[in-house]
Parts: structure tokens; C-alpha cells; sequence
């Protein structure tokens, strides 16, 4: 197996994965009085914590406007970054975190960076590669969690048999460098339900986060069962429906409710039930605002109306005819 070369200085501090796997279910771990913003953890079945609240990078390109973000991403509390190989802002991410983690007295250990494979990298001939390119990237020795960002290849039919086994293949390979300790915690993205019980019927380590479309009209019931009663954190993409949920009429109601924006209230919904959330804004004001999810909460009420949207309606990829 290769071997990642060592990150630059920002990344000391780095601590083994080690490679026993500890019998730990995912379960929210709440603060206590006023907390910050993202001191509100998840125990990861990898034994890993990880802030429910992190920030997404989805379309944020160049480094000038990364490094912005980061900034303000910083100063307002956020200690998880999302990012992916199809973003195409992995170095510009590694730049801005090595350049601005030292200024507000920050190191490598005490952030957490999440980024995926890509559809084009699936299978073993390139998954082992492609991780070690995004180590490069991203200018550090591990990564806090790794995930297969697609269930199929690109440049193949979603009905490809050969589907199944190349992602299979491409577990394999994380399970490797999860215990030679460069992927603290391993999990996929996009995965359906199917997808799941095909991994969990074969995999030496499981998965211990799984990242999906997840808001209120598309909850996803089902599959949140299953990851609950599997330890798999569920953490959720496109919590405002990709912007169209902001207007409706039933989110409006509970944020003049609660004296919150409704972006706040789909975020919270989300993190009430125990979901992480990766908003993604290149406004350092919505980022403050997408920041200010504690000391509150939604009540009953609200929970059930907003459990009326439900219509089972993606606003980005829907992953159910990948073989």
C-alpha cells in the first residue's frame, strides 16, 4: 500500500485511527448551558467526534473566495469543512486552512475535514490514488472522514452490473487506509437503502456516516430508521431543497413562530432529530446566521407541520437506479 507523505506544518497534531474498531453507536452529545456553535458533537461509530454543524463547499471556486469563506467560517465557530474530489477546491481548501487556522489560534486537530471519492475514481485501480491525491491537496496526513461521494462509476450506466463490485472494490480500499491511519472515519454518500445492506453485508468496517438529500419534503424515514438502528450517523446535503424550500409557506409560519429565518428553521429541523448539517453560502452573513442553531428549538407543533411537506421530492441527484 502507498503511503501519504506528511502534511505541511499546519497538520501537526495528528493522532493515529488505529485499527480496532470500537463498539460505539452514533448518538448526539449536547452541551450544556449556552454553547457555542459547534460544540454540539456526534460520537461516530469510528469512535471519532464530529461537529453536527460544518460547512459545505458544493460550488465555492478559486482561492480567493475559499479563503473568504474559511475566514468567516472560522471567526463565526465552525470547526467542520466539507469538500469533495468533484468540487475541484480541495487545494484552494488546504491553502486558506493552512494559511488561517494559525491565526485564530487554531491547529490541524482542531478542525474536521470531510472529503469523497469521485464517481470517476471508483474501483481499486484508482480509489487508493485518488485518496492520497486529496491528502495532497489538502495538505495533511489524515483526513477525519473519507466518503464514496456516488454508488456508481461515471462514464457508466446507472444499470451497470459492474457497479456493485466497483464500489465494493473501492470500500476495500478505505477499509485499508482507515487502519493504516489515514482516514479516521469511513462512510458513503448517496447511498439507498439497498446500497447499504449490500455494504454492511460484507464490509470489516462499516460505515460511520452516511451523507444524503435530507429535508422536509424528502426525510427519507426509512432509510434514518435503518442508519439508527445500524450506528450510521445520518448527516444531510441540500437542507433547503437547493433554496426552493425557503419560500414555502409552511417553513415561513414556523419561522415567524420562532423569530428565526427559515433557514435556520430547516437547518434545525434537520439537527433536532439528531442530522448533521453542511450549509454551504459564500455570504459571510448567512454563514453567521446558518451558525445560530443552539439555545433553541422547534416544538411539537412545528415538527409536525413541517412533517406535512413530505413528498418525497429530490432537488439534486436521486441515486435509487444505480444497480
Amino acid at each position: 500500500m502507498l503511503r501519504a507523505e506528511p502534511g505541511i506544518a499546519w497538520a501537526r497534531g495528528v493522532q493515529g485511527a488505529g485499527s480496532g474498531q470500537q463498539e460505539l453507536s452514533a448518538r448526539a452529545t449536547w452541551g450544556q448551558g449556552d454553547a457555542g456553535p459547534t460544540e454540539q458533537t456526534v460520537l461516530l461509530n469510528s469512535g471519532t467526534r464530529m461537529p453536527l454543524l460544518g460547512m459545505g463547499t458544493f460550488r465555492l471556486q478559486g482561492a480567493e473566495l475559499v479563503s473568504q469563506c474559511v475566514e468567516a467560517a472560522l471567526a463565526h465557530g465552525y470547526r467542520s469543512f466539507d469538500t469533495a474530489t468533484v468540487y475541484h477546491n480541495e487545494r484552494a481548501m488546504g491553502q486558506a486552512l493552512g494559511a488561517l487556522l494559525p491565526l485564530h489560534g487554531l491547529e490541524r486537530s482542531d478542525i474536521f475535514l470531510t472529503t469523497k471519492l469521485g464517481p470517476q475514481d471508483q474501483g481499486k485501480a484508482k480509489a487508493e490514488a485518488a485518496c492520497l491525491r486529496s491528502l495532497e491537496q489538502l495538505a495533511c496526513s489524515y483526513l477525519d472522514l473519507y466518503l464514496i461521494h456516488w454508488p456508481g462509476t461515471q462514464g457508466k450506466h446507472q444499470e451497470d452490473k459492474g457497479n456493485r463490485e466497483r464500489r465494493w472494490e473501492s470500500w476495500q480500499i478505505l477499509e485499508q487506509m482507515h487502519h493504516a491511519g489515514h482516514l479516521r472515519a469511513i462512510g458513503v454518500s448517496n447511498y439507498t437503502l439497498q446500497h447499504l445492506q449490500e455494504l454492511l453485508a460484507h464490509c470489516r468496517v462499516p460505515p460511520a456516516v452516511l451523507q444524503v438529500e435530507f429535508h422536509p419534503e424528502l426525510p427519507q424515514r426509512e432509510l434514518w430508521d435503518f442508519c439508527r438502528h445500524h450506528g450510521i450517523h445520518l448527516q444531510a446535503y441540500a437542507s433547503l431543497g437547493c433554496g426552493q424550500l425557503l419560500g414555502r409557506a409552511e417553513v415561513e409560519r414556523v419561522a415567524e413562530r420562532r423569530g428565526r429565518t427559515p433557514a435556520q428553521v430547516l437547518l434545525r429541523w434537520a439537527l433536532h432529530q439528531g442530522v448533521g448539517v453542511i450549509p454551504k453560502s459564500a455570504s459571510p452573513t448567512r454563514l453567521a446566521e446558518n451558525a445560530q442553531l443552539w439555545g433553541w428549538d422547534l416544538s411539537p407543533e412545528d415538527m409536525a407541520e413541517l412533517a406535512g411537506m413530505d413528498c418525497s421530492r429530490h432537488y439534486c441527484w436521486d441515486p435509487s437506479g444505480v444497480t
